[in-house]
């Protein structure tokens, strides 16, 4: 946002230092980028007046002028086609240099004498206009400094706006911030009352069709304009802050934006058909040449401004060339409108067209702002072009939105500052930004937010509005109370960051997916129908279509992980994700949240190792099985936590012979198994792959086997081996569970290392090899002792899974 020193003093009284008002905004929250002295290296340009105008004798194009400056009289040769006599204009004397660096010399042109030279505004780097040598108003003292005598001195300030305070994109908007810290009342430009625009009697009509995306539209009628150049106070205006004069109606719809931030727009009203304006969304095939010349073709969520028969300008972007403002123009209808900053955003960013009102729309304009603005457009209008102002016009107010009265408590606005601040103080510093203010009790105070503050929410903005006004270098320094005790550790957060640990030292790589999925993975797991994994929450503005809806499971994601790495010869693989999966919840706009352990693991079983020493034996179930485990024994979770193989409610995406569920009682803590092949070819992988989901909470919530310390044995071990034979359906792992059941004190350890099926094994059997270890924590064994105890467990074994011992033969 750009301003400049002297028109803000148009509405406040400003004698301060241009260095500190620069450090007010910016402590205000107004970031000043950038403050220029403006045409200081004008001065040595002076005013001359033209006193005759002579042909050159020797050049068709070129003309002597006799110029005065004060007493003096200077011949000059000029090529301008607007010199005349008693034309007040610039001239630079031999020696003064031009902000173009060219140093001004006397010089014989064409055998004429030349003392100077006259000057256009591009020459003086005040505009690129170069039509002509600039003409200055009768008022302009002759033999004065330019810079002084047609008031160019000004400070420049440019201030970066964050997207919060579109009410700062306006010279007025910063005027008021500064009366808010000068303690003063903000004059305003226009003082009358607004009319009351009904309609009633104009010869146009209007209508919104979409008054959720224009919330107001106010437009008047203005006959018999006179299009010409605007005078120089205007043209100076919008020169000082870089915008580029064209006429004296298109000016004063610029320099109104300026002033008030509100974006205004001049149509001719003779190229309007059927005198209408409709503002409607774009329809199919309709297209529009904006003002910069170029075809555009709106989508039909584009909100258009339209005449009875066509499109004459993209809402809040830029006008149309079928309905501008031009030399001939006579009539013009005069647009106020407030549209929704979400659809100009929308349309700007699609259209590839930023302009200074759709910077302003973006951030959103005080929809109460139009009709005050448009009245101070209509009273330039008809002062500077000789307009005659149409009685009556239309404003359209059916999208505008009351604002709600927020709470204050001053006790929590000095908590929160550190100040002590009463109620009164408080009062006088939202007043003083135009904040209306009523005192509910001694320590509560009803404020309602002006509609031009749209950032105005809760209660902690107006505090934040507080600490502002007050000045933020007015709060106290205190050091934080940081009490002496050991900060509480989280224990979701240390056990996340100790699974990390257990995984990644397994051959693990962490894996970090988004949170949204393709719906159709649901198919390609083949889940049922009805299936409650399929009921996901759907993302109202998707980042794209393959991303519509919120996980329910880890499994899709990590598949494409895997099949993106076999894609590019990276087979074999290990993955873990620990992350959230999303439920819906009835009657809750917010889904319910479940955090996941999952890990997928496919290819060798000795990755990255060496095929002469470890083969190319590939993973299976059991390395699977051997990770799950291994994390519960590490978490000391193994006692509570038991294993086993299911043949019912096996999920469409698990082969069914491979189905292991992890229980704590009734509770499941877990599941794995191998991805079946359909399934993995619909995610183009051609190898098998085994995965594993635990519960997160549930391992939280499990209570550990308490650590305990058992004294290093000073006696030496006995092994014996079991070669037992059972019905193939009885699994391994039992005949270890009934022997640690069995609480033998001399049974240290039991561990199969050997699982037979052969021609020595009867079909439907299989023969199970375990080592048993035999300690005793007081004495050495002897072998009676041993034979007794390992006697009993082969018994109990032969009894308790129908086996009988394998015959040494």
């Amino acid at each position: 946002m750009k301003f400049t020193l002297n028109w803000l003093k148009e509405y406040i009284d400003l004698d301060l230092p241009v260095d500190i008002v620069a450090d007010k905004l910016t402590m205000l929250g107004l970031e000043v980028d950038n403050v220029v002295e403006l045409y200081r290296d004008l001065e040595p340009i002076k005013v001359a007046k033209i006193t005759a105008v002579r042909p050159h004798p020797d050049a068709d194009r070129l003309t002597l002028c006799d110029v005065t400056i004060g007493a003096e009289l200077f011949q000059v040769v000029c090529g301008a086609p607007n010199a005349r006599h008693g034309l007040l204009t610039a001239i630079a004397l031999p020696g003064v240099v031009l902000p173009s660096g060219m140093k001004v010399k006397k010089a014989t042109i064409r055998g004429q004498e030349s003392s100077g030279m006259l000057c256009s505004e591009k020459d003086l780097d005040i505009s690129e206009d170069h039509s002509g040598i600039m003409e200055l108003p009768g008022s302009t003292k002759e033999g004065e400094s330019l810079p002084e005598s047609v008031s160019l001195l000004d400070t420049l300030i440019e201030v970066d706006l964050t997207p919060n305070r579109p009410d700062c994109t306006s010279v007025i908007g910063i005027a008021r911030e500064i009366a808010g810290f000068t303690k003063q009342r903000l004059g305003q430009p226009f003082k009358n009352m607004l009319p009351q625009l009904n309609g009633e009697g104009v010869p146009f009509a209007v209508e919104v069709l979409d008054p959720e995306d224009c919330p107001r539209y106010a437009a008047r009628l203005l006959k018999n304009v006179t299009i010409s150049p605007s005078p120089w106070w205007l043209r100076k205006r919008l020169l000082s802050v870089g915008l580029r004069p064209i006429n004296n109606v298109v000016d004063i719809t610029n320099f109104v934006m300026l002033e008030y931030g509100q974006p205004l727009h001049a149509f001719d009203f003779h190229r309007l058909s059927g005198g209408r304006i409709v503002v409607r969304r774009a329809r199919a095939g309709e297209d529009i040449v904006t003002l910069d010349g170029v075809k555009r073709e709106p989508d039909q969520e584009m909100l258009l401004i339209c005449d009875a028969e066509k499109p004459v300008a993209i809402a809040g972007i830029m006008g149309g060339e079928n309905s501008e403002v031009i030399d001939t123009t006579k009539d013009i209808l005069l647009e106020s409108a407030c549209f929704n900053p979400l659809s100009v955003r929308r349309t700007a960013k699609h259209l590839n067209l930023g302009t200074e009102a759709s910077y302003r729309f973006e951030r959103g304009v005080d929809p109460e702002l139009a009709p005050r603005a448009m009245e101070r457009a209509v009273q330039l209008l008809v002062e500077i072009t000789g307009a005659e102002l149409v009685e009556n016009g239309y404003d359209c107010i059916a999208g505008i939105v009351p604002r709600e009265t927020l709470k204050l408590r001053v006790s929590r606005t000095n908590d929160l500052l550190g100040l002590n601040l009463d109620a009164t103080e408080v009062a006088r510093c939202l007043e003083s930004i135009e904040l209306k203010v009523n005192q509910e009790d001694y320590d509560t105070l009803l404020v309602t937010p002006p509609s031009f503050r749209v950032d105005l929410e809760r209660e902690v903005d107006l505090i934040e509005e507080v600490a502002r006004l007050q000045g933020y270098n007015e709060i106290p320094t205190t050091m934080p109370i940081v009490p002496m005790s050991f900060p509480e550790k989280q224990q979701g957060l240390q056990l996340r960051k100790k699974l990390a640990l257990m995984l990644v030292a397994q051959g693990f790589f962490e894996a970090i997916n988004y949170s949204f999925v393709d719906e159709n993975y649901f198919d390609r797991l083949k889940l049922d129908v009805n299936d409650p994994v399929r009921l996901a929450v759907t993302l109202l503005n998707p980042l794209s279509e393959d991303q519509k809806i919120m996980r329910t499971m880890m499994l899709p994601s990590l598949l494409q992980n895997i099949s993106r790495n076999t894609s590019r010869q990276n087979n074999d693989i290990r993955l873990f994700e620990i992350g959230k999966v999303f439920y819906p919840v009835d009657d809750n706009p917010l889904p319910h949240e479940d955090i996941r352990v999952a890990g997928v693991i496919s290819g060798r079983r000795y990755p990255g190792a060496s095929l002469l020493h470890f083969g190319n034996e590939r993973v299976d179930i059991f390395d699977c099985k051997g990770i799950v485990e291994t994390i519960l024994k590490q978490l000391r979770l193994s006692k509570f936590v038991k294993s086993a193989f299911r043949n019912e409610s096996v999920p469409g995406y698990i082969m069914a012979d491979s189905y292991m569920v992890f229980q704590a009682g009734d509770k499941q803590v877990g599941f794995l198994g191998r991805i079946d092949r359909e399934v993995l070819k619909s995610f183009g992988i051609k190898q098998d792959v085994f995965f594993f989901d635990l519960d997160f909470n549930m391992l939280i919530e499990l209570e550990s086997e308490p650590k305990s310390f058992r004294q290093l044995p000073k006696f030496p071990s006995v092994d014996r081996d079991i070669a037992l034979v059972v019905p193939e359906g009885i699994a391994a792992g039992e005949l270890l569970t009934a022997i640690e059941n069995e609480g033998e004190d001399l049974v240290e350890s039991a561990e199969i290392f050997d699982v037979y099926r052969g021609e020595a094994v009867a079909a439907g059997h299989k023969s199970v090899a375990i080592t048993m270890t035999y300690r005793s924590a007081e004495q050495t064994l002897d072998d009676k002792t041993v034979n007794k105890v390992h006697q009993r467990i082969i018994k109990m074994l032969e009894n308790g899974f129908h086996g009988k011992l394998r015959d040494a033969g």
